[in-house]
């Protein structure tokens, strides 16, 4: 789920043969890179200066899809979860998996599709420009595989799964990255499918008139159907959970908001000595499926983090490591199957050399947009040798009417060790687009 519509819920994607993007370069001003238009999966969009904050590096990382590459333990951890929920959830007579796959949505979605269709609220701080990656005012990158639930579902699909990459303006470090990848799981019920064939004198119904909401149910649920919508989709995702961290994980169920769903939960299981957030879910809101023209029929959704459990499972430190080509990496994991037990092996350990920049924003600029830009730039300049990058000083000066910021950029390559030499001459690239993009005054 988005995040504070955390970081959680999700979709699956095809490799297209054709390049995967395109994008004039003649740059519209002289402040920042905005080319005339962006081509993704097949279709171009014209893009608004104004809007417009994809960096250079960000559109080569839609060339990598890494789900693909079965050499990537992304790729593993994707078949596991798509064999296990093909397994275990079948038509009657076991004759057919009851989850679609849905492996070609395109990357960029409107901003009904990635905010309003899933009742994000108008002035929640996804949908700022420092948070998401806009191309235009009404198209940009989807931040969560929940942009497609509500096209999917108007579209007939009653139970699906939908992975794919996904793109959030971010902190850095080592758990954080512009691109990352998600899982989501929808699934529908009608009457008989979530009670079971009528029983004589028994008559459940999916709603009610005139109801409440509370904390266990929506106000449109009557509460039957509410307690086994809940118990089925727990029971669904304890199973998944038992699937990746085998039959005695001990799991407990936590509260949570989502937008789109009520009530909402998020999963725990005990690992490695601490509780772990696994994934978000809950019971799809009533009024998103009326509004995709299922309003006859209930039902739950669940999303989760692909490099946040590959993280752990494998014991992979660094979430760069999933882009990495080096052999040493992806020979580790070449030729396994989803179900085996690897771990990975550190290929190097190089030391880490960090430098400071500090400078005075122009007057009145915003202090929190700056924070989003300055990480799209140190990591567009930077690269993958940027490790992480973290604020150590913030302050106002009222005699000015200045604000000041202090960056930390913590420089390591996965694959080499670098030299100060190498890192100087990175860190004065920074220093020279900080002063021409934005206009700062070094200190």
């Amino acid at each position: 789920m988005p995040r504070p519509i955390p970081r959680l819920f999700l979709n699956l994607y095809r490799f297209y043969s054709t390049p995967a993007t395109s994008a004039s370069t003649k740059p519209t001003s002289a402040q920042k890179w905005v080319p005339e238009k962006l081509e993704l999966d097949g279709k171009t969009y014209i893009s608004e200066e104004k809007y417009w904050n994809i960096s250079p590096n960000l559109i080569k990382l839609t060339e990598r899809r890494l789900l693909f590459d079965e050499a990537n333990p992304l790729n593993l951890l994707k078949r596991r979860i798509v064999n296990h929920m093909h397994k275990k959830h079948r038509k009657p007579g076991n004759r057919s998996p009851i989850f679609a796959v849905c492996e070609d949505q395109r990357r960029i979605v409107s901003v009904f599709e990635n905010f309003d269709s899933l009742l994000t609220p108008l002035d929640h701080v996804s949908r700022r420009t420092s948070d998401t990656y806009y191309v235009n005012r009404e198209y940009c990158l989807r931040a969560h595989t929940s942009a497609h639930q509500h096209s999917l579902i108007k579209q007939g699909f009653d139970n699906f799964l939908v992975v794919g990459d996904v793109y959030r303006r971010d902190e850095i470090d080592r758990n954080h990255f512009p691109c990352f990848h998600q899982m989501e799981g929808v699934r529908l019920y009608s009457a008989d499918e979530l009670f079971g064939t009528p029983q004589p004198g028994k008559d459940f119904k999916l709603f009610e008139t005139n109801g409440e909401r509370t904390k266990e149910k929506q106000e449109f649920h009557a509460f039957d159907a509410a307690k086994v919508l809940e118990l089925k989709l727990k029971e669904t995702l304890e199973d998944l959970c038992r699937e990746l961290f085998g039959e005695k994980a001990q799991m407990r169920w936590v509260d949570a908001y989502f937008p789109f769903t009520h009530p909402s939960f998020e999963l725990e299981v005990f690992f490695g000595e601490k509780w772990l957030e696994v994934l978000g879910c809950g019971v799809i809101e009533q009024k998103l499926l009326e509004s995709a023209g299922a309003g006859s029929k209930v039902g739950w959704a669940f999303g989760l983090g692909l490099e946040r459990l590959a993280m752990v499972l494998y014991g992979i430190p660094d979430i760069r490591l999933f882009w990495s080509t080096d052999t040493g990496f992806l020979h580790q994991f070449q030729g396994k199957q989803p179900g085996d037990s690897i771990q990975y092996v550190p290929i190097s350990v190089h030391p880490q050399l960090y430098m400071d920049i500090s400078f005075w924003l122009p007057e009145n600029h915003d202090s929190t947009h700056m924070k989003s830009d300055a990480y799209d730039l140190i990591r567009n300049i930077g690269g993958d040798l940027v490790e992480q990058v973290e604020i150590i000083d913030e302050f106002y000066n009222p005699k000015t009417n200045l604000t000041s910021h202090c960056y930390r950029i913590i420089y390591r390559s996965n694959e080499r060790v670098l030299t100060k030499e190498e890192v100087n001459v990175v860190h004065g690239k920074i220093t020279e687009e900080f002063i021409r993009l934005y206009n700062v005054k070094i200190r």
